[in-house]
């Protein structure tokens, strides 16, 4: 861990029109899949003892000593993205995250036959977490040191580097990790409350303990463990991590001491004044209004109706500023992918789409919309948003690229990961050095050997670019707590209209005549133009074609303010920037195309293809 289209799909080119989509649309990808793969990417990042079941046959045990120099047994785990440390709070938000996804969407998994390995990610956190807490006020945030790690370029299974583990306890508290702890404990409870009652329990009781220990002696935690501050900066606090771990005890115990600490301290803590545009590791007060919310339009409130309402009024601001409606948006890239920062931004992403989805179903289960500064908003809108930005994840972006390794045919091949860089050690067991490994597997300029399945890389910047190389961390780098929110939505989407979520509306595209004629490339002046059909499905008795244009500058000098026009179109239109008198420009990150260069869009409809000819142009 360094810490932090070109072919658009039918559905998500809808939503960017008019914003409603249907999830069983043909042509849409096979979230089954991705689920599949973005489970499994957890068990290439296991720490310890692997199992018989172990399925990522490329790992092999590691960090058998862990804990050892301390005294204690911290063997397990995650290894929290492409590096060889354990970092507490990321892990137990990663658990947080899996487990929310299971509550709510653990029917949809079982009939993708996913739910046994996702409570088995689930158990393989938690079971290292109970070992990391083994007295009431004392519990181990980290394994290894990140500045000795990142000196090394090793397999886990050859590491040579410091496993010291760091530890708060009451003279040196960490409230955030202790309270984010707690809340996965008590989110992990609830997963395993019918298939392992006494599990079960036990998570309870560390839960009970550790939100004891973060609200009694509070802190910062890298104010105690300072090797984590170049890291895992607590920048938020702890407030956020009080509240939310709160709410989840809440939610597993039905104990009316946390609903109501919830509401006498959403003040003191900013659970009802701050107004949030991000949801991750660090910041957790989206998640927990987005929590209350639910309590409140569940009527379980009680006395706290009022709070609760302030709770709810902060966490509709975050969907309608994911939405783009509200008085304080979210940022998008070009190509629509909501955009916070250039290293591992999709993190940012997939917690965001998590949230938009189980809102939308709360809001739908409660008969409500979303009310914005900008109008009011369905839960099928939410939910086609979200799909919007899974969608893209998966490939439907301005690159072609899908972002999680394995999925499709084009995505990473030189992700930011010891583990998936160097050669297996069931193929090659011979010793990698710490060095060696920058020299000889670090600088390789070919795809990694092993294929880091399901994992969800940093991803584009705030231009839809992507540089798909080893040494690119801030866009090759995937994390645990990229993929934890993923598998929610992701079930969320494969389910589609069957189960309680029959709430999606269906859309129309004007139906032509289809012919799938060919076009002929054309030049006019010094540009060319050329056009094929790249794809077709059939969609509720329509045939669609996907038609993909390359525009190219057949000069020797420059053209600016390229404008062209697209007539018998009666579809929508992705890669060009439309100009309000009706003709088609270069898209805003192209200002201009140079000598022999070309750019490419694509469009999709019902018809033979459209008529793209060029109105204007100027030389440089």
């Amino acid at each position: 861990m360094e810490v932090f289209m070109r072919l658009y799909s039918i559905a998500t080119t809808l939503f960017l029109l008019i914003g409603i989509v249907p999830l069983a649309l043909a042509g849409a990808h096979d979230y089954r899949q991705a689920l599949s793969k973005g489970i499994l990417f957890f068990e290439a990042q296991r720490s310890g003892y692997l199992p018989g079941t172990q399925r990522v046959k490329w790992r092999g045990n590691s960090g058998l000593m862990d804990g050892k120099v301390n005294g204690v047994d911290l063997v397990g785990g995650y290894y929290d993205a492409g590096d060889n440390v354990k970092f507490g709070l990321p892990m137990a938000f990663t658990v947080t995250m899996m487990s929310w996804s299971i509550i709510e969407y653990g029917k949809q998994m079982a009939t993708s036959g996913e739910l046994a390995h996702a409570m088995d990610a689930v158990k393989w956190g938690t079971d290292y977490l109970m070992k990391a807490h083994p007295e009431p006020n004392v519990l181990y945030g980290e394994v290894g040191d990140g500045n000795t790690d990142h000196y090394c370029w090793q397999r886990p299974e050859d590491m040579t580097t410091s496993r010291n583990a760091y530890r708060i306890d009451k003279n040196n508290p960490g409230s955030d990790l202790a309270g984010e702890t707690a809340a996965a404990m008590a989110a992990a409870s609830i997963v395993f409350h019918r298939y392992n009652p006494a599990y079960s329990k036990k998570l309870l009781a560390h839960a009970y303990q550790l939100f004891d220990f973060a609200d009694k002696y509070r802190g910062k935690y890298d104010s105690s463990i300072t090797v984590a501050q170049k890291y895992y900066r607590s920048v938020s606090g702890y407030a956020d991590e009080l509240l939310w771990a709160a709410a989840w005890m809440y939610k597993a115990t039905s104990n009316k001491y946390y609903l109501d600490y919830l509401g006498r301290n959403g003040d003191a803590l900013g659970g009802t004044g701050w107004s949030m545009t991000e949801f991750g590791w660090d910041v957790k007060y989206a998640g927990v209004q987005t929590l209350v919310a639910k309590f409140l339009m569940g009527g379980k409130a009680g006395n706290n109706g009022p709070v609760f309402g302030k709770y709810q009024e902060k966490a509709e601001f975050f969907m309608c500023s994911c939405l783009g409606k509200s008085n304080r948006n979210v940022q998008r890239t070009p190509g629509g992918l909501i955009f916070r920062q250039r290293w591992n931004n999709l993190q940012f992403v997939t917690s965001a789409s998590f949230l938009l989805t189980v809102y939308a179903d709360y809001l739908t289960s409660a008969r409500r919309n979303l009310h914005c500064s900008s109008g009011t908003v369905t839960p099928p809108e939410l939910i086609a948003f979200a799909k919007s930005q899974v969608d893209y994840i998966l490939g439907d972006n301005p690159r072609a690229t899908s972002y999680m390794v394995g999925y499709g045919n084009n995505y990473p091949r030189q992700v930011h990961h010891r583990g998936s860089s160097i050669v297996s050690i069931k193929v090659n067991p011979s010793f990698v050095s710490c060095r060696g490994g920058y020299a000889t597997w670090y600088s390789r300029k070919a795809s990694d050997p092993n294929l880091l399945t399901g994992a969800i890389v940093g991803g584009p910047d705030a231009y839809d670019n992507f540089a798909d190389e080893r040494n690119n961390f801030q866009q090759t780098e995937p994390a645990t707590y990229n993929n934890a929110p993923l598998i929610g939505v992701l079930a969320r989407l494969h389910a589609g209209h069957s189960g309680n979520y029959n709430q999606l509306l269906p859309v129309e595209i004007p139906l032509r005549k289809p012919t799938a004629v060919q076009p002929k490339p054309t030049t006019q002046g010094l540009i060319g133009i050329s056009q094929k059909t790249t794809s077709s499905w059939v969609a509720n008795g329509k045939t669609y074609y996907r038609y993909s244009v390359i525009v190219t500058n057949k000069s020797r000098k420059t053209i600016k303010k390229l404008n062209l026009s697209i007539t018998k179109l009666f579809g929508p239109v992705w890669g060009l920037t439309k100009n309000s008198n009706g003709s088609y420009g270069l898209p805003t990150w192209v200002s201009s195309l140079a000598a022999g260069k070309s750019i490419d869009f694509v469009y999709i409809h019902t018809d033979s293809p459209a008529v793209v000819s060029v109105s204007s142009y100027t030389i440089a």
